[in-house]
């Protein structure tokens, strides 16, 4: 599905002609550039829209298929450059991803998306408004929408960081509720999102490079700043996901150390109770002869005995921190 499609000449939107086709060899007969967008197209749209760009198999079938890994390719007359989008639900704390597959050429950009996040109606609009940037041809668009795209990972990068401090707050908190299950979900999340930022890394580096064929030289620091934008976002990413694997190594150190609390105190208690226990068993016993078994005396001394054990017992463990 087409989302919109313009030519550019001098930072100057032209929909005229209305035809595509014309529009493109407008572009090459007069300058200027055309910006297509595609919203998840099937192969045969794809194929009849871009028919006149002369794509290489291999890339269209990218483009359709989707489920890359982000990437920056050559074929003859067009370069590939593949990028994961993301997108924040707060509600549930998750992270969905698509793709923009973005085809540039001496005289156009092809943008097909797939997924959610990171839309580029505002940036098409914000860029239309800067005609100085936008006269720089089809390289100015792809460094809008990979700016975009990696402010939208540093909002993420936030949203996380939140979520992970409250992980942390309950994980060091007074309270014995688990967060293991909280832990583990954000980790994935965090993984899903680092998957989406750091094989971008690479490809951003190659076209940030001194001398990038067909990247314009005056555009080189643009891409160089969107490069230390991306590294911050990634570094933020890793982090994050070392602070979750020392949170959650502490929530299992303290499940240890609380079971090792309460195995001391049901051994405690067992040894207060195994006393009493054991006399009361020896004088259960059916026997006619036993020690004192006829003294008067006997049980007061028998039961006062085990009250002052019991009480040395329990001043013990007290003491040692058992109970």
């Amino acid at each position: 599905m087409i989302v919109d499609y313009a030519l550019y000449q001098n930072g100057k939107r032209h929909t005229e002609p209305s035809n595509l086709p014309a529009l493109i060899q407008k572009a090459k007969s007069e300058g200027g550039f055309v910006w297509l967008g595609l919203a998840e197209p099937t192969q045969n749209e794809f194929e009849k829209v871009v028919g006149d760009f002369g794509f290489h198999p291999l890339a269209i079938e990218d483009a359709v298929m989707a489920h890359q890994r982000p990437k920056f390719e050559e074929y003859p007359g067009v370069q590939a450059l593949v990028v994961k989008t993301a997108f924040y639900e707060e509600k549930g704390s998750q992270i969905s991803t698509g793709e923009l597959f973005c085809f540039i050429g001496d005289h156009f950009i092809v943008v097909v998306r797939h997924g959610n996040g990171a839309p580029l109606v505002n940036t098409r609009h914000a860029l239309e408004s800067n005609s100085e940037q936008l006269a720089k041809g089809p390289y100015a668009v792809l460094h809008a929408i990979l700016d975009h795209v990696i402010d939208c990972y540093i909002d993420i990068s936030i949203e996380l960081e939140a979520d992970v401090l409250q992980v942390e707050q309950k994980v060091f908190g007074d309270t014995r509720e688990s967060a293991s299950q909280e832990i583990y979900l954000l980790k994935r999340e965090v993984i899903e999102f680092r998957h989406a930022i750091e094989p971008l890394l690479s490809p951003l580096q190659q076209i940030s490079s001194i001398g990038a064929r067909n990247i314009p030289s005056e555009l080189t620091p643009f891409f160089r700043d969107t490069l230390d934008h991306l590294s911050r976002a990634s570094d933020a990413a890793s982090g994050l996901d070392a602070l979750l694997t020392s949170a959650l190594q502490a929530e299992i150190a303290q499940v240890q150390l609380q079971q090792n609390e309460d195995m001391r105190k049901i051994t405690s208690y067992v040894a207060l109770a195994s006393v009493p226990t054991m006399v009361a068993g020896i004088y259960g016993m059916n026997f006619d002869v036993m020690p004192e078994l006829r003294w008067k005396f006997g049980y007061p001394l028998v039961v006062g005995s085990l009250v002052l054990v019991t009480a040395f017992l329990y001043r013990k463990f007290k003491k040692s921190g058992w109970l």
